[in-house]
């Protein structure tokens, strides 16, 4: 009983209530081991599952089942999910769903790190986790072992934004057919497949609103149309009929990474996606002092918590705001400090006692040119005593 060897591949032998057990595991000696130890636990609790007994099913077979029959009727966003499927086909392929453990996850984890952001990792470790948890729904599975893998930390991951300049240059750049769909996304803050696939029908230009129903929170909402976009949008309407930004068929477009992506490197704007648009009608929403809930309800979140991740504010807009202060200041920083910092004033104000103060209030109140003998040498006294203070 325990980890033995045949041919090219690793097996585990044991025993559950008296009978003898086989797996097959792998070419892994590791990993086979770990099974083992596994198997022994399970069956030291009495909560051993005989796989023989259940239908094995291959992971490939399992992913083309949880996408035809799952993803792409519910999901809006089931190329996503198709994008990493295609990824864990690539590691997972040709085992059963039995056989992916968390030590296999977690080795997939470290192989997209480096080649991913933190960010696309998580994504992808959570559509295995659903795929695992309808599997186990289905019967298919038993287990999840996405459980017991930890997810990447997200912190300090900063959402790009174009300056006002950079949106300049980016307009200037784009394509003919591409122009209109970015002033759109930056004067709406739509995503993507809103954009895309708007249509005449939920766009009133009587009353100036664009409706969007689509949603990625299947919630309607609505969007004013601004002087520029109203402009543009009149122009346009005359030229299509059943979407605002079709392709030559007459259909939405399904693809404008390439366009984008010429017009970004043309304007010399790195690390910049289309989606990051949305992250600037917010952003420049915030820092023209447009409040937090006005901007939840333009970008359609559900919870003021997401909206909180755009409001963020440039490094060059913060320090606009503190040189305001300089300009509030200017008649603080007088001649007759003569160059001594105002909290050596302020250290000074505070030592003073009732007497001296006004005395000090008294001087400034003397008028030089019109005073009698005795208030000018009274003022002199309080010349000579402002300076035996400093």
């Amino acid at each position: 009983m325990g980890v033995f060897k045949k041919g090219k591949n690793w097996y585990i032998d044991y025993y559950v209530k008296g009978r003898r057990k086989r797996e097959k595991i792998g070419p892994n000696r590791r990993q086979a081991e770990l099974v083992f130890q596994k198997r022994q636990v399970q069956v030291a609790e009495g909560k051993f599952f005989d796989i023989k007994r259940a239908k094995k099913v291959l992971f490939d077979d399992f992913a083309k089942m949880y996408l035809d029959i799952y993803s792409k009727p519910n999901k809006r966003s089931w190329t996503r999910d198709r994008t990493c499927i295609d990824h864990f086909k690539e590691f997972f392929g040709g085992r059963y769903l039995h056989e992916v453990l968390p030590l296999d996850i977690e080795q997939y984890k470290k192989s997209r790190i480096g080649k991913v952001s933190p960010r696309t990792v998580n994504i992808e470790l959570s559509c295995l986790r659903a795929m695992f948890n309808k599997a186990i729904s289905w019967s298919k599975a038993v287990q999840n072992p996405v459980r017991d893998v930890k997810m990447l930390s997200e912190k300090n991951r900063r959402l790009r934004y174009l300056q006002e300049d950079e949106i300049g240059r980016l307009i200037a750049n784009c394509p003919d057919y591409l122009r209109p769909i970015v002033v759109m996304a930056l004067n709406t803050g739509m995503r993507k497949g809103e954009v895309l696939n708007l249509k005449w029908e939920d766009v009133d230009l009587g009353t100036r609103i664009i409706y969007v129903v689509n949603t990625k929170t299947d919630e309607k909402r609505e969007i004013p149309v601004n002087t520029i976009l109203y402009a543009m949008l009149v122009d346009l309407r005359t030229k299509s009929d059943a979407y605002v930004f079709p392709n030559d068929a007459g259909e939405p477009y399904v693809d404008i990474r390439k366009g984008f992506r010429t017009a970004t490197n043309k304007s010399h704007i790195k690390n910049f996606r289309f989606h990051d648009l949305r992250h600037t009608f917010a952003s420049q929403l915030v820092m023209k002092g447009v409040d937090l809930k006005t901007i939840q309800e333009l970008l359609g979140h559900k919870s003021i918590e997401m909206t909180m991740r755009y409001a963020h504010l440039s490094p060059n807009h913060k320090q606009a705001a503190v040189e305001r202060l300089c300009q509030d200041m200017d008649t603080i920083w007088t001649p007759e400090l003569k160059g001594r910092q105002f909290k050596d004033l302020l250290l000074s104000l505070k030592q003073l006692s009732n007497k001296d103060l006004e005395k000090l209030g008294a001087c400034g109140s003397v008028d030089r040119t019109s005073a009698s003998g005795a208030e000018s040498r009274r003022f002199e006294s309080c010349q000579a005593h402002q300076q035996s203070l400093y």
